[in-house]
């Protein structure tokens, strides 16, 4: 399918790995010139290279943490810059977070609101006269099931996917008028590094009858468990819903949170 976005620009936050790299490499198979944003250079310069030399692609990099509050605006003047215009948003920093209403400390509270919603707020605001002025836009915002499905080993996490889910809606219904369709994807357990970082070790220490096993066996196991399809997703299924979301073929989905949990509630 033609997605008739050739010739976009769009910004992905968290895009040196996984689901946000995923999305990346659809968005430039489409045509669609692209800015990489993650807090390490490294990583990040790597997933440009890696895009460049197979899809001779239009692709930048912006190395900075996204959760300071000048961030949003230094990305938006160097995609800019680099590229004249902005047409795409795709806000996926972010990580989970382990733990109940008594484990979690001010500091996670802080630290992933920060991440998570603040980021996600100040980079829509950055973004939309710009996509007002051309009279077309498309924001895609990473949530997660726990949005609509509350886990409490996931207090913090579901707690900010909820308020994501919200501000998808309510900004959805803010510039409807002005061309921007605004979504969500509320993903469950998805093969990433980060599940592996930041999931892995909770799922262990809460089954110990399950922390011999390697992290890919023990993703199965939890997947096979409690996803109705029986595997976890992989990134570039997610990012196969991304890229419809953002695109021209979508005219008249906005507003939602599309759940992409292989028909599971909870994933933990």
């Amino acid at each position: 399918m033609d997605l008739q976005i050739k010739g976009r620009t769009a910004i992905i936050s968290g895009s040196s790995r996984g689901i946000g790299f995923a999305i990346a490499e659809e968005l430039v198979a489409n045509g669609v010139s692209v800015v990489l944003v993650a807090r390490g250079a490294k990583p990040l310069e790597e997933a440009k290279s890696e895009l460049q030399s197979r899809n001779q692609a239009q692709v930048e990099s912006f190395a900075i943490d996204i959760t300071a509050r000048d961030a949003a605006d230094k990305i938006v003047s160097f995609a800019l810059k680099k590229f004249g215009s902005i047409g795409i948003l795709v806000n996926n920093a972010g990580r989970a977070h382990a733990g109940g209403v008594m484990s979690s400390t001010e500091e996670d509270w802080e630290g992933m609101t920060a991440l998570k919603l603040s980021s996600m707020r100040r980079m829509c605001k950055a973004v939309i006269p710009i996509m007002q002025a051309n009279g077309w836009g498309r924001i895609i915002n990473m949530s997660s099931i726990g949005g609509i499905y509350p886990n409490p080993k996931l207090l913090i996490s579901h707690v900010l996917s909820a308020a994501i889910n919200n501000l998808t809606k309510s900004l959805a219904l803010e510039v409807a008028k002005d061309g921007i369709l605004v979504n969500a994807i509320g993903v469950g357990a998805v093969a990433t590094e980060n599940w592996a970082h930041n999931m892995l070790p909770a799922v262990r220490a809460s089954r110990p009858e399950l922390a011999h096993l390697s992290d890919d066996e023990l993703l199965s196991q939890v997947s096979l468990e409690l996803t109705p399809i029986g595997r976890p997703g992989k990134p570039e299924e997610i990012a196969s819903i991304a890229a419809y979301l953002c695109s021209n073929r979508n005219g008249f989905v906005t507003g939602d949170t599309i759940e992409a949990s292989g028909g599971a509630d909870r994933f933990m």
